[in-house]
C-alpha cells in the first residue's frame, strides 16, 4: 500500500480519480462578491475554497472543507495530499482513538512539509534574486521575476476535516472554519453541537500559546490579523512560517508561532445518531453572521438545512440551496441600508458540506406538508439574552397539488395563482432554535423564541402606513413565480 501511494504521488495522474466519492453528502458553493452602490455584485478573484468527500475501505469516510487565500494552490494541494495520507492503508480497525488522533496530526504535518517541498526551488530563486543590486534595465526584469515568484509561493489555507471511522466521528480543525453536528431526537428536539473552535486572534487559548513563545498577545488581539489573516493556525503561507521575524507582531517569537497542527476533538460515537454533520468555510460563517449577527448563526443554518431536507431529494440541491439562501440574505441586508448593512459590503468564497446520518429526506415519510413548497417569511426576533435584535426566518409550507388534509390525500382546491384561506391554508413551521452561549443547544417547534411585539406603536410613514411586522414580500415573489406561469407578480399577490 505504501508503494502504491508513492507511485501515485509521483505520477502526473490525479490518484483521486479512482477513489469513490461519498454519495451520502452534498456540497454547495458560492464565489466571493463585492457589492457596488447599486447593489450589484462582482467577483473580485477566482474561488479559492476547496473540499473533499471520499469513501475509503471498511466503512471509512473522509470529508473536508478548506478555505484558501491568495490563490487556490494550497487548498487544492491539501485536498489531494491529505486524502493520500489517510485513505491509502494508514487506518485499520485495530487502531484506538489515540492512534487515530496521532495519524490525523501526522497527516497534517506531512502535508505541509510536502507542500513546501513543491515550492523549494521558487523560494530559493526568490531569495537569490532579492540579494542582487542591478542596473535599472536589468533590475526591472528582476523585479518582474520576483513578482512572478511571489505569486507562485504565496498563499495558504485553513481546514476543517471530518473522519468517520469505526462508527466514530473525529474532527480535525486548523484555522477558522467550523463543524456542526445536529442530533435529532424522536420528540422533535434538535441538539446543535459546535465541535470545532476557531483558531483566531480572538481565541484566548491561542493568545496564551503565542504569549508562551514570546509574542505580545495584546498587540495581536489589537491588530486582529497576522499577515492579512485572522487565523493563528494555517497550512502553507511561507511568510509566517519562515519569515515571521520580519512581521511586526511576531518579531519577538522564539520559534515558529503560526503552526499547521490541527486540534483533534474527542471522538463521538455515531451509534444510533440521527441528524447531520455540517462543515463550513469561514466565508459562509462570516456572511451569515454579518447579516444576522453571531448570536443565532449555528441554530439558523441548522434550521435552513432542516427546511431544505424537508423538501429536497438531493443533498447537492440541499447544500446549494442553503448557500444560495445565505448569499441572498447577505445581499438583502446590504441593499436594505439597515444597521448591519455596513458589515455586508462584501463576502468571501462560501462552501458548505452536508453529511446526513440516518436522516430522512422529503419523501421518506408522509407528513401534512409533504410535497409542499417552503416559502420564507421574515419575522423580527428578540433574544432575551442579548440587547441586539435580528430577523429570524420562518417558513410557510404551501401544499402541493396532492396535499394532505387531516392525514388523507386530497386534490388541491387552490387557484393556480392565488393562495386562499380555509382547509388549504399554509402550515407555519418554526425553523429556528433556542439561543445558547454554550457550544451545545436544543430546540423545539413551540415558538417560544418569538416574543410579543413591543408595546410601543410603530410610527406611520408619509402615506399613513406603518412598517409590516411580518415581511411577506419574498413569500409573494416566490409563490407568484411558481404559480403565475412566469408572469410578473407586480400588482398580483400581496397588499396593494
Amino acid at each position: 500500500m505504501a508503494a502504491q501511494r508513492r507511485n501515485l504521488m509521483q505520477s502526473h495522474q490525479s490518484w483521486t480519480d479512482d477513489l469513490p466519492l461519498c454519495q451520502m453528502c452534498g456540497v454547495g458553493t458560492a464565489p466571493n462578491c463585492v457589492y457596488g452602490p447599486d447593489g450589484k455584485g462582482t467577483q473580485s478573484h477566482p474561488n479559492e475554497d476547496g473540499h473533499l468527500r471520499f469513501r475509503g475501505e471498511d466503512g471509512c469516510f473522509l470529508y473536508g472543507v478548506f478555505n484558501g487565500y491568495e490563490g487556490s494552490r494550497v487548498a487544492n494541494f491539501v485536498c489531494q495530499r491529505l486524502t493520500a495520507e489517510l485513505l491509502l492503508g494508514q487506518l485499520n480497525s485495530n487502531h484506538t482513538d489515540s492512534d487515530v488522533r496521532k495519524i490525523l496530526t501526522q497527516a497534517f504535518d506531512v502535508v505541509e512539509k510536502s507542500y513546501f517541498e513543491t515550492i523549494d526551488d521558487a523560494l530559493a530563486e526568490k531569495a537569490h534574486l532579492s540579494n542582487y543590486l542591478l542596473p535599472h534595465s536589468e533590475g526591472q526584469k528582476v523585479q518582474e521575476r520576483l513578482k512572478e515568484l511571489e505569486q507562485e509561493v504565496s498563499g495558504g489555507a485553513t481546514a476543517v476535516v471530518a473522519l468517520m471511522f469505526n462508527n466514530k466521528l473525529y474532527i480535525a480543525n486548523l484555522g477558522t472554519n467550523r463543524a456542526l453536528l445536529c442530533k435529532s431526537s424522536s420528540d422533535g428536539q434538535n441538539q446543535v453541537l459546535q465541535i470545532s473552535r476557531p483558531h483566531s486572534t480572538e481565541n484566548e487559548d491561542e493568545l496564551q500559546r503565542l504569549a508562551s513563545l514570546g509574542v505580545d498577545p495584546a498587540r495581536v488581539k489589537q491588530a486582529g490579523q497576522i499577515a492579512g489573516q485572522s487565523s493563528t493556525r494555517r497550512i502553507g503561507d511561507y511568510r509566517v512560517k519562515f519569515n515571521y521575524n520580519e512581521i511586526d507582531v511576531l518579531s519577538a517569537a522564539k520559534t515558529r508561532p503560526i503552526i499547521a497542527e490541527p486540534e483533534i476533538h474527542r471522538s463521538l460515537s455515531l451509534d444510533g445518531v440521527t441528524g447531520f454533520l455540517l462543515l463550513m468555510s469561514e466565508g459562509l460563517i462570516n456572511a451569515l453572521e454579518s447579516a444576522h449577527g453571531p448570536e443565532q448563526a449555528n441554530q439558523e443554518i441548522v434550521a435552513m438545512v432542516a427546511a431544505e431536507l424537508a423538501q429536497q431529494t438531493s443533498l447537492e440541491a440541499v447544500a446549494q440551496s442553503v448557500v444560495d439562501r445565505i448569499k441572498r440574505l447577505h445581499h438583502d441586508v446590504y441593499v436594505s441600508g439597515r444597521q448591519r448593512a455596513t458589515y455586508c459590503s462584501r463576502h468571501e468564497d462560501m462552501t458548505l458540506l452536508i453529511r446526513t446520518l440516518n436522516y430522512p429526506f422529503a419523501d421518506g415519510a408522509l407528513t401534512p406538508t409533504q410535497g409542499g413548497r417552503i416559502y420564507p417569511v421574515s419575522v423580527p426576533y428578540s433574544n432575551n439574552q442579548s440587547t441586539s435584535k435580528t430577523s429570524v426566518t420562518l417558513s410557510l409550507v404551501m401544499p402541493s397539488q396532492n396535499a394532505l388534509t387531516n392525514g388523507t390525500n386530497t386534490a388541491s382546491t387552490l387557484d393556480e395563482g392565488t393562495p386562499t384561506p380555509g382547509s388549504q391554508s399554509p402550515t407555519t413551521t418554526l425553523q429556528s432554535t433556542n439561543t445558547q452561549t454554550q457550544s451545545s443547544s436544543s430546540s423545539s417547534g413551540d415558538g417560544s423564541l418569538f416574543r410579543q411585539r413591543g408595546s410601543q406603536a410603530a410610527q406611520p410613514d408619509e402615506t399613513g402606513r406603518v412598517p409590516p411586522y411580518v415581511d411577506f414580500s419574498q413569500f409573494y415573489q416566490l409563490w407568484g413565480s411558481d404559480h403565475c406561469d412566469g408572469q410578473s407578480t407586480q400588482g398580483g399577490l400581496g397588499p396593494q
